[in-house]
């Protein structure tokens, strides 16, 4: 099993930025790939970005590529987003998930976290 925490949402205004964590539990963190989903209001959880096990490869949803950046820390068992030029439209929250294969479907993903508010105005 495996256990993820979110932090590091708030609110912001637009142009700001924000850097969110993912912190998991367990040993074996190092063999799942992450992804960072995201759900504004009425609306269905979407793919935002996702890193491979060994961080050597990303893969970024068209509307955040070029502002956010995904990282990872293996030997820290946490994975970030870094979110620059922030928009209203990012609002929502912000899910990490871990799963066996890296890609941008939600159902490839085994674990998620309990998800962090951020609200950007403008």
């Amino acid at each position: 099993q495996v256990q993820l925490v979110e932090s590091g949402g708030g609110l912001v205004q637009a142009g700001s930025s924000l850097k969110l964590s993912c912190a998991a539990s367990g040993r074996t963190f190092s063999t799942y790939a992450m992804g960072w989903f995201r759900q504004a209001p009425g609306k269905g959880r979407e793919f935002v970005a996702l890193i491979s096990p060994s961080g050597g490869y990303t893969l970024y949803a068209d509307s955040v590529k070029g502002r956010f950046t995904i990282s990872r820390d293996n030997a820290k068992n946490t994975v970030y987003l870094q979110m620059n030029s922030l928009k209203p439209e990012d609002t929502g929250v912000y899910y990490c998930a871990g799963g066996s294969i890296p890609g941008f479907l939600r159902n490839l993903y085994d674990y998620w976290g309990q998800g962090t508010q951020v609200t950007v105005s403008s």
